[in-house]
């Protein structure tokens, strides 16, 4: 509410035009209605508002967890039906102190403790976080003085959350001086060693990694030459790169990767197939992850392939497979691996193989990823 008020006088004095939008997460009785106030200050502001409806939530896992990153995906879709280039989030320091707590306790290294970011870009959208300096205190007071209602969320109180026990310890803590701001300076502080080892990691991953057909490939002899933190930081990079995901592995899982590729054993990790030759690691797509996509015409397949032939309609596009495959006879000719090939973008009719120009089957069609092969170093580096 703070934050729609600020952007609200920033509009006044000639900023940008606004939109907000809600997500209702459906988790309790009152939040139809908060939403539904939250709109009705939009109208008093004069900024359009939109409910988004979460319904996803299956009562398995971590609920607070997959709330935030079904709210992000909402965001994330809304502002791309409305043309937003650029979303502002309320995130203030007391957000990131706790989240330092909660990731501390996890055990996170740099990466995990490193402050979250006032910008970012992701999935085409620039999102900013306008008020991370801000204690929460200091928004309450500043939306007294305006004599501003807001609606505080109940489960803010709930015992049964992490984020709400460490909430609850910090204010214990906050005579000691280990307070929201010092843990944000300390994130700060770590943020900055994080852009250093993401700057050295980029700079070492143009000697020995290439990008081919969508896969990252690394000659093994220069990636067993660098420092631990640093090869473990461009492993996870093209696991998180070539599938897509969200997350990283957890750090135990990728030291077994490295095992593996000590011991020169393929294996498979995140969604990827990491095939390990004397002479280099090729972290591919594994087929068993995007056998099931697919994607109509104009659309992306896993994400990040898209593809350009003679047809506009009646294909689609699914992955190659072992049938695939024993249609494309030149396949070998491409220099690119089994593995790599069943799990690359196909286009069909029903079961019928139209193209697969990875595997040598052109067909007036071409398949390329959705973000350039240098996209991989650039993302490499840590704002």
């Amino acid at each position: 509410m703070a934050l729609l008020h600020l952007l609200a006088d920033w509009r006044a004095d000639g900023g940008p035009e606004l939109c907000a939008v809600t997500v209702n997460h459906g988790l309790r009785a009152g939040a139809a209605r908060e939403a539904a106030g939250v709109a009705r200050i939009c109208g008093e502001l004069g900024i359009p508002h939109e409910t988004r409806v979460w319904a996803g939530w299956d009562h398995k896992g971590n609920l607070q967890d997959q709330a935030r990153r079904a709210r992000l995906r909402l965001i994330a879709q809304w502002a791309k039906d409305r043309g937003i280039a650029m979303v502002a989030l309320g995130h203030t320091a007391d957000d990131q102190a706790e989240t330092f707590v909660m990731r501390l306790a996890r055990g996170s290294g740099v990466d995990g403790l490193a402050a979250m970011s006032e910008w970012r870009n992701a999935e085409g959208i620039t999102w900013v976080r306008p008020v991370l300096g801000v204690r929460r205190w200091e928004l309450r007071d500043y939306l007294h003085r305006r004599a501003v209602r807001w609606f505080d969320d109940p489960t803010n109180e709930d015992d049964s959350f992490d984020r709400v026990k460490i909430r609850k310890a910090l204010a214990v803590l906050d005579p000691l001086g280990i307070t929201a701001k010092s843990l944000s300076q300390a994130s700060s502080r770590l943020h900055s060693a994080r852009v250093v080892l993401c700057q050295y990691a980029h700079d070492q991953a143009r000697h020995f990694a290439s990008v081919d057909a969508g896969d990252v490939v690394f000659v093994r002899s220069g990636l067993g030459t660098v420092l631990k933190e640093t090869r473990n930081r461009l492993l996870v990079h093209a696991l998180l790169w070539v599938s897509g995901a969200e997350y990283r592995p957890r750090q135990n899982a990728v030291e077994t990767l490295w095992q593996a590729v000590e011991d020169q054993r393929s294996t498979a990790l995140h969604g990827c197939r990491v095939l390990v030759t004397p002479e280099d690691i090729r972290i591919t797509r594994e087929y068993s992850a995007v056998k099931d996509i697919v994607a109509a015409p104009g659309m992306a397949w896993d994400s990040r392939w898209r593809v350009s032939g003679p047809l506009a309609s009646g294909y689609e596009v699914r992955a190659l497979g072992e049938t695939g495959l024993l249609a494309c006879p030149d396949w070998r000719d491409t220099g690119r691996t089994r593995t790599t090939l069943i799990a690359s973008p196909a286009i069909w009719q029903a079961e019928n193989l139209l193209a697969a120009p990875l595997a040598g089957l052109a067909a007036g069609w071409r398949v390329f990823l959705a973000r350039a092969d240098e996209d991989f170093f650039t993302s490499l580096i840590a704002h």
